[in-house]
């Protein structure tokens, strides 16, 4: 590569250091960087994220409802609320009772009906999810629906109290109609608490109706109103995505058909969607999550919308017709699919179709976007295998292609990285000329030094790679002892520097699982953690960050005794041009528990005079 212009230089190590007696001097390496052109193109997307609601990413995690089942509409409706003064088999004559009114023609199920013998003996609790997180001085929005039905009920009153039961603030609410109303109030708590409770009583005694109570933040992510919780969007702007994977994951599939992710389910009016049980809500043995539900606040628009605001490529995942094949595998019959293919036909339309003369683009634009997504990519399944899906995922591709030649199409080769169904999935997929498959991998930090070239055998002219699902596991797969250590962060950049050295290849990459609550989660390890008041990143999210924010635009080589560097004496090395920013960017991985010196040898490359050098180190035994 020869350029008029002078290439500045960042090289960037991640290295794992022991301090000790033991330690010898460090060895010194010399690596040869060729500024000649490659060919090889980075494509935008190469770095993104895998968003899946596991370990209370949505509920109670970036979707900013702070009232679990805010609606009543738990399989348990009066899971999460507490009626500490009701007892049951009574009249209740010095207090008041709950009873559920329910409508099965309508999506939104259930509302409460309130009966207030005593005003002075009823209260009614809600939990929230593991607590309400309040900061001081910030302000909340109360809401509610409420109907008045018979009696003198003049106003509620909402009290939030901390883990002791005292009075954190408290607002109180007239209340005036006969008709159904949404009542609203700003609350603003006088200090911070990480695990409040709602509480309501009431003023006269009757009857009302209620539904929908919430409660809110208002400092989320853009200012939106019911919106997303902003230090963990913060989180993820700051990677600099090139895609946003959505909804899953396994949670597409779900348990059985019935219990898929349906798209259609989750947009139009947030009141309307109906509530699901969530797959992993008893995914787990070591951690059953009964209380675990979707209320799809965050739903397709909301993800396309979060897209939009990250600067990344929307990328849903559809059910295929085939339920989860770890539990069910309940299957949809070929001639029974087609209502699953107009379901994708559906979501394009509604993601790029015109506003005004197609059915969902107008939805869209009801819903406040009236331009287009602009959606490129779709996935059929997500980590299904075997003969059923290659049958249904060629039904997928023929409508979606005779529609919308423009899609590109994310196919799957299950769950594994090797073995029976894996060869069949890609063989089959390379005769049916697949774009894009997608591959998982879960395994050992070994595992993911030993196939840092992994990819460099790959045939060139075949389907390019979607490396969808990835995390170094420190103690084995679905084990909750997993941790994100540094072990198994710097196994992960060292098989990234083989992601990226095979660009030509590998189009899209995404760790997962991406949130998990320090409380409600069920897998590790995860890439960010959270409670109810802060979120912290680990470092494997320093890595994904590291290489996302410095991905370049067209790969180098760089070797080692005219080599790919690919674990020898334990460096990994890739480098890339950034044609945009003028830089050479190098990245070096050392997993070696000695320290080591680089040289640099550039040979087709004018140099500047700035070379910056970033460290990333742990000072400890894999720590």
């Amino acid at each position: 590569m020869k350029t008029k212009n002078k290439i500045y230089t960042a090289v960037i190590f991640l290295t794992a250091t022991f301090f000790s007696a033991q330690n010898k001097s460090k060895s010194t390496f010399t690596l040869d960087l060729s500024g000649a052109s490659t060919g090889i193109k980075i494509q935008p997307t190469m770095y993104g994220i895998f968003f899946e609601d596991i370990n209370q990413a949505a509920d109670g995690g970036i979707y900013a409802e702070l009232i679990k089942n805010r609606s009543f509409e738990f399989n348990e409706p009066l899971m999460g609320w507490q009626q500490p003064k009701t007892v049951t088999l009574s009249e209740n004559k010095n207090s008041g009772f709950i009873t559920m009114i329910t409508n099965k023609d309508k999506t939104n199920h259930n509302y409460a009906r309130i009966t207030i013998n005593d005003d002075k003996g009823y209260e009614l609790y809600n939990e929230g999810f593991k607590g309400i997180g309040l900061h001081q001085g910030a302000g909340y929005d109360l809401s509610f629906m409420l109907q008045n039905v018979s009696g003198n009920i003049s106003s509620v009153k909402a009290e939030l109290l901390d883990e002791n039961g005292k009075t954190i603030t408290a607002s109180v609410v007239p209340v005036n109609s006969s008709e159904w109303k949404e009542y609203k109030a700003v609350i603003t708590p006088e200090r911070t608490v990480a695990k409040a409770k709602l509480r309501l009583t009431f003023s006269g005694r009757g009857v009302v109706n209620m539904d929908m109570i919430s409660l809110f933040p208002q400092d989320t992510w853009k200012g939106r109103k019911g919106g997303l919780r902003k230090d963990l969007v913060q989180k993820l702007y700051d990677l600099k995505p090139g895609f946003l994977r959505f909804p899953g994951g396994c949670i597409v599939e779900g348990r059985t058909l019935a219990e898929r992710y349906q798209w259609k389910k989750t947009v139009g009016n947030v009141s309307d969607r109906e509530y699901l049980i969530n797959k992993w809500s008893s995914g787990f043995a070591h951690r059953p999550a009964p209380d675990y539900y979707q209320s799809f606040g965050l739903g397709f628009f909301e993800y396309f919308q979060l897209s939009e605001d990250l600067g990344a490529e929307p990328l849903p995942i559809l059910s295929c017709g085939m339920a989860c094949q770890f539990n069910t595998g309940e299957l949809v019959k070929l001639d029974e699919l087609d209502p699953y293919v107009q379901d994708a036909l559906d979501l394009i339309e509604f993601a790029n179709g015109d506003s005004k003369t197609t059915k969902w683009g107008q939805l869209r634009a009801n819903m406040g976007h009236p331009q287009p997504f602009n959606l490129k990519f779709i996935g059929v399944g997500n980590e299904q295998w075997g003969p059923d899906y290659i049958d249904r995922y060629k039904i997928f591709e023929k409508a979606i292609h005779a529609k919308y030649p423009d899609i590109k199409i994310i196919s799957g080769s299950g769950p594994s990285p090797d073995g029976e169904f894996f060869d069949y999935g890609w063989k089959e997929l390379k005769k049916l000329n697949a774009q894009i498959v997608d591959e998982h991998y879960y395994n050992s930090p070994e595992w993911f030094r030993k196939n840092s070239a992994r990819y460099d055998a790959y045939d060139r002219n075949g389907p390019k790679v979607f490396a969808g699902e990835y995390a170094a596991q420190s103690v084995g797969v679905v084990k909750p002892e997993n941790k994100n250590n540094w072990e198994c962060a710097l196994s992960e950049a060292a098989f990234m520097t083989g992601l990226e050295r095979n660009a030509d290849v590998v189009y899209m990459t995404s760790y997962a699982p991406l949130l998990a609550h320090a409380e409600g989660w069920q897998w590790t390890p995860d890439l960010i953690w959270f409670n109810n008041l802060t979120s912290y990143a680990t470092p494997n999210y320093y890595v994904q960050k590291l290489f996302s924010n410095n991905k370049g635009t067209e790969v180098l080589k760089i070797t080692g005794n005219g080599k790919p560097v690919t674990g020898q004496d334990q460096l990994y090395a890739t480098a890339v041009k950034d044609a945009i920013n003028k830089e050479t960017i190098i990245k070096i991985v050392n997993t070696d528990a000695e320290s080591k010196s680089v040289n640099i040898n550039p040979k087709n490359i004018s140099l500047g005079k700035k070379a910056d050098q970033n460290y990333s180190d742990c000072t400890a035994a894999f720590c």
